[in-house]
């Protein structure tokens, strides 16, 4: 006597289950090492601002192709991706707001100034 929705938990689910060829993943896993390599070497040449936003930039692009086939949103709903975009959309915003906050006081700081550590 149990209750259809008893029964429909009680059967296996077959979930529809992709798998990313081996060719692609070893692409998007070289591709990731050329860009940590990039964000290394991009990180000991001076290009003032421009450092920040080149690694914010690398590094949204590393964490996109991540998100997109390691952790296979390739495969998901449109929607999903309509929610992701919004989500890092309002990131970014929000990171560049902060950037550009920083940016306007740095002229006013003093170097090797600490009040609550004086000699």
């Amino acid at each position: 006597m149990e209750t259809a929705m008893q029964q429909a938990h009680a059967e296996p689910v077959e979930r529809d289950q992709r798998h990313i060829p081996l060719k692609v993943s070893l692409c998007v896993w070289a591709t990731l090492i050329v860009l940590t390599l990039i964000t290394v070497t991009a990180s000991r040449i001076d290009l003032g601002a421009l450092n920040v936003w080149i690694a914010l930039g690398i590094a949204t692009v590393k964490a996109v192709l991540v998100l997109l086939f390691f952790m296979h949103m390739i495969y998901e709903r449109p929607m999903n991706f309509v929610v992701l975009f919004t989500a890092l959309l309002f990131v970014f915003i929000f990171i560049s707001i902060a950037i550009l906050d920083t940016s306007t006081y740095h002229p006013d700081l003093i170097p090797d100034y600490a009040p609550d550590m004086k000699r």
